[in-house]
């Protein structure tokens, strides 16, 4: 008999007394086939004092062979899918009797896809002004531009540095010192202080200057802290940046004209753009969804995708230098902060693995080849070593997934009723 509640699942099973019996028969013959007992050759000690002996191990290990095997011969019975580890209660055995139990564990949510097709989300094609296309051009040209040494003479507002710099006060441990760094005397990314010691200086010159760092500072030494550094002007250089003309385009690659590459821009950023509006529309989508369909979750499902989810942050860690042994983690308090995203998580997956097989939503092996070539143009490894190692660990299925899902979000998108900005804002 089953009892549901949720997912939570609880299902009372019975093992025979005549498959209990037959178990615990194959279990002692095992076991004397083995056993090592004074008195007689290694499978020749009568089962009478095997049984005796070995009472306890015989009993476990028949049990453990059979209760696994009857629970999920239960569940076939009751059509459940079991989701989690199920955790065994109330087991009664006596010797020559039929064994009771107890089982408890999760099953995967049952649950009717409302229409998914018309749902209405905010979405306008965008649009590329002149001005960002004359933004990102002068930033190409910005990045071709060529330095010139300037003769000895007094730095001024818009010259470019060469200088060594050294702390020499509110830094702990060793002073940090980097030499041939550019600056820009007044510019945009240069500390006033900075600026002002350069001014007026020549070439050989030592100057001080105190510079006060935000707390968000990207170097973690300086961040926060008032720090005096030691600048060595070593040389004065002009900028000189390349005339926007049709031999600068031709120099970038595959244009005959700067037009060409202004609207190669003009593309670029409106995929840019367009990218950025789709990803909006479709989390909006998959809130939408979520929202609409109400079913219980797993827990285990839920502890899966927080352990994901630690999983990833602890990596980002790692890439920026954090030895994350050392870190103490509170599972409670982190599940706790993480459950209701979790949740909605796991719902959202559910949710559109239904849409996806409703609609017939799968990877093709076409697909699957270019992720993968992909992924060994990035390691630069062979394909077919890649793919093994794929198949090996898993990661195949996981890019089977990612494109699955990738379709299903740009199904709902493509389905659905854009609404632009404006007229969203109005309702």
């Amino acid at each position: 008999m089953a009892l549901i509640e949720g997912c939570k699942h609880s299902l009372e099973v019975t093992i025979p007394a005549e498959a209990m019996a037959a178990e615990i028969e194959k279990v002692t013959e095992s076991i004397r086939a083995k056993a090592h007992i004074q008195g007689f050759r290694p499978g020749k000690a009568p089962s009478s004092i095997i049984r005796s002996r070995y009472a306890q191990q015989i009993r476990q290990e028949a049990l453990e062979n059979l209760v696994p095997k009857f629970l999920e011969q239960a569940c076939e019975r009751e059509n459940l899918r079991v989701v989690s580890r199920p955790s065994i209660k109330d087991l009664h055995f006596h010797e020559g009797e039929a064994v009771h139990f107890k089982a408890e564990f999760e099953v995967a949510p049952e649950f009717e896809l409302q229409q998914v097709r018309g749902l209405r989300v905010t979405y306008a094609e965008p649009a590329v002004s002149g001005a960002e296309v004359e933004e990102r051009l002068q930033q190409i040209c910005e990045s071709r531009a060529e330095f010139v040494n300037l003769d000895p003479r007094p730095a001024a507002d818009g010259d470019h540095c060469l200088v060594s710099l050294e702390t020499i006060a509110g830094v702990e441990g060793d002073p940090l010192r980097q030499d041939d760094i550019n600056i820009e005397i007044d510019g945009k990314d240069t500390f006033e202080a900075i600026s002002s010691a350069l001014r007026g200086a020549v070439p050989g010159d030592v100057r001080e200057a105190e510079v006060s760092y935000p707390e968000d500072y990207s170097v973690d030494r300086l961040a926060g802290r008032t720090v005096r550094f030691r600048i060595t002007l070593n040389q004065i250089r002009r900028k000189e940046l390349p005339e926007l003309n049709d031999d600068f385009a031709r120099d970038l690659g595959d244009f005959q004209s700067i037009d060409e590459v202004r609207e190669e821009i003009r593309k670029a950023i409106f995929r840019e753009k367009d990218y950025e509006a789709q990803v909006k529309a479709k989390n909006d989508l998959v809130d939408q969804l979520v929202a609409m369909h109400d079913f219980p979750v797993p827990e285990a499902y839920i502890d899966d995708r927080i352990e994901h989810m630690l999983d990833g942050q602890l990596r980002s860690l790692q890439a920026q230098g954090v030895d994350t042994s050392k870190i103490r983690i509170d599972w409670q308090k982190l599940r706790q902060n993480q459950y209701e995203q979790a949740k909605h998580d796991v719902k959202a997956a559910l949710l559109l693995g239904k849409v996806a097989a409703r609609e017939n939503i799968h990877a093709t092996e076409e697909e699957i080849d270019q992720e993968v070539q992909r992924i060994a143009r990035q390691r630069r490894e062979p394909v077919a070593a890649v793919r093994l190692k794929l198949e090996k660990d898993g990661g195949l299925q996981t890019i089977v997934n990612r494109i699955i899902t990738d379709k299903t979000l740009k199904f709902l998108f493509d389905h659905a009723v854009k609404v632009p900005p404006e007229s969203a804002q109005a309702e």
